[in-house]
């Protein structure tokens, strides 16, 4: 039985059962309840999991060693382990546990993240991203200013998980990202521009931003890119008219006025 079937009176004994499994762990330096959590196929118990270490690293200052040292052993789980059948969940979990600790002190997980971003499973990097987002709508200073390292990777794929992380971020505040989402104006690989021009259109339609969008824009060099993201941006303002300041005609004027695909 899922999380989601069991009843709130249930569910809510379920969380606090977890929680107390966790610290118990991390206070007798064990690991056996962390893995059996962090490793069950019910994605809400995962999540149970990881928000407990969250709880913990913030309301127990003295576990933040332990919780670190934990995580930090977690992370090397692989195929040769006998401690659980799924070493990438387990993986997973520890990145989504990172992220909880790195909305307001990346600088402690920030290598869980350079780890991660490099895992074999597809599921980590997945955690990364999500991760990427958490933190940077909370914390994006130093959080930017790691993923703006990875933007020139030579690997395509962490050029575009990266593009895609900081988008969040970018949705109530674009100017902090369309410095870094332009150094992709270029890239060759069609699988980042894609999610370039994905990222572009899904910053563009809350209040205020389709200015400040269309604005940086016009600093853009590479046109033909810029043409498909502001059609992109059009289709958005369609595609989500129910949560759109502007309707897509309203954007479309804005742009027609503002856009100057002469500079």
């Amino acid at each position: 039985m899922g999380f989601y079937d069991l009843s709130k009176e249930v569910r809510n004994q379920l969380v606090e059962k977890i929680d107390r499994d966790i610290a118990h762990n991390l206070a007798s330096s064990e690991i056996e309840n962390i893995i059996t959590y962090f490793s069950d196929e019910d994605t809400y118990i995962r999540k149970t999991a990881y928000l407990a270490i969250g709880k913990l690293f913030y309301s127990k200052p003295e576990l933040q060693p332990t919780i670190l040292s934990t995580l930090q052993a977690l992370l090397k789980l692989d195929a040769s382990t006998t401690l659980t059948k799924s070493p990438e969940k387990v993986r997973q979990t520890v990145v989504n546990a990172a992220g909880e600790i790195g909305k307001f002190h990346f600088e402690k997980v920030q290598s869980f993240f350079d780890t991660g971003l490099f895992d074999e499973h597809h599921s980590v990097r997945n955690a990364v991203i999500g991760s990427v987002k958490k933190m940077g709508e909370k914390n994006p200073i130093p959080v930017l200013a790691w993923a703006k390292t990875y933007l020139k990777h030579p690997e395509k794929e962490i050029r575009r998980e990266i593009c895609h992380g900081i988008e969040l971020r970018g949705r109530t505040h674009p100017q902090d990202i369309l410095p870094l989402l332009k150094t992709l104006e270029f890239d060759d690989t069609k699988r980042v521009s894609d999610t370039l021009i994905h990222v572009l259109g899904q910053i563009a339609y809350k209040n205020g931003c389709l200015k400040t969008v269309v604005a940086h824009l016009n600093t853009w060099e590479n046109k033909p890119l810029v043409e498909k993201a502001l059609d992109e941006i059009v289709d958005v303002h369609d595609r989500y008219k129910k949560f759109a300041v502007l309707s897509q005609q309203e954007a479309i004027d804005y742009i027609d006025g503002y856009y100057k695909p002469e500079n």
